[in-house]
């Protein structure tokens, strides 16, 4: 099969096509016949050697697919032979077949294509699991996004508003937060021109939110804070400006505070295959009626990884760039 590599760690151009050995489904695993591949951050971090590769995962890039089975290894019963689905994978969407953890697939929804359902493992997966999981959003809490024009935040934007709660975002453009604000957001902050932490307080009256999604880190950790409401929780996914910073403990307890995070990559196959029990049983309905939809921003074919690369860190995108593999029916 044709995949992309990454000959080395480096910029965009080190990510090449190359031909490998076809995978074969292990037990408990499917092979799709990839029709779509997600792009997503991890990707460019693996590339410029970041993010090490998990033990016993393919070290082509790629972290969510769309298409159809094509083989089921052994102990397999809950998929078949031509199904149409969309995975999260822990390695190797980069390429015209990917071998799959039977729990960590879903149905491609009713009305979608290959390429937006393609769009939705890794990032509905990483927001579940963190802003309703880990965060304990209820529909009625406030939920503040940073990056909410990104794959990750038009998704959490969708999600919550979806399931009762009031969102604001935060975005680098007048752009990006006029979609922010198509996508329900009540208020969408420009970062580069305005206190995100001033705007929240404004915008709840003083009393701050329920929940932070936040993927910068570093010097907004303590700004967080300021826009939490008493029992917020602050959930860590990223780290844009780092990995340290300076926790005011007495704001912590004044205001019973929660602070947690995860990363999704090296969970256990059960564990991720309980949060797309939970994706198929409360949000795949959601789609399929239209209250969520993934959001493109372009696509490339496979050979052109490196392109979509250079787009995503320029960094001018909203939403999902997705790379389009063989045949998409």
């Amino acid at each position: 099969m044709t995949a992309i590599e990454i000959v080395r760690p480096g910029p965009p151009d080190v990510l090449v096509p190359t031909r490998r050995p076809t995978p074969e489904p292990a037990a408990g695993e499917v092979l799709i016949q990839v029709a779509a591949a997600g792009v997503n951050r991890p990707d460019v971090l693996q590339r410029t050697g970041h993010y090490p590769v998990p033990p016993g995962a393919s070290d082509i890039p790629g972290l969510e697919v769309s298409g159809r089975i094509v083989a089921v290894g052994p102990g397999v019963e809950t998929w078949k032979v031509g199904d149409a689905v969309c995975a999260l994978l822990a390695g190797g969407g980069y390429a015209e077949y990917a071998a799959a953890p039977a729990p960590q697939c879903l149905p491609v929804p009713a009305g979608l294509d290959a390429v937006s359902a393609a769009a939705m493992p890794e990032t509905f997966f990483t927001v579940w699991s963190n802003v309703f999981d880990r965060g304990r959003l209820a529909a009625g809490e406030t939920l503040l996004v940073h990056g909410g024009s990104s794959g990750i935040g038009t998704t959490a934007i969708q999600m919550a508003v979806a399931l009762g709660a009031t969102v604001l975002a935060t975005a680098g453009s007048a752009e990006k937060c006029a979609a922010c604000l198509r996508l329900g957001a009540t208020r969408a902050v420009n970062y580069r021109t305005e206190d995100f932490v001033r705007e929240v307080a404004d915008a709840t009256g003083g009393r701050g939110v329920d929940v932070v999604l936040d993927m910068v880190g570093g010097d907004y950790f303590p700004r967080n804070l300021e826009t939490l409401a008493v029992e917020g929780r602050l959930v860590q996914i990223a780290l844009l400006h780092g990995g340290k910073a300076e926790l005011n403990l007495w704001r912590m307890m004044q205001r019973r505070l929660t602070l947690t995070g995860s990363t999704l990559r090296p969970r256990a196959i059960a564990e991720k295959g309980a949060i797309a029990a939970e994706l198929g049983r409360v949000v795949w309905p959601l789609v399929e009626r239209g209250r969520i939809a993934p959001v493109i921003h372009a696509t490339f074919p496979l050979a052109g990884a490196a392109e979509a690369h250079r787009t995503m860190e320029a960094g001018h995108h909203i939403g999902k760039l997705v790379l389009t593999v063989g045949d998409r029916r």
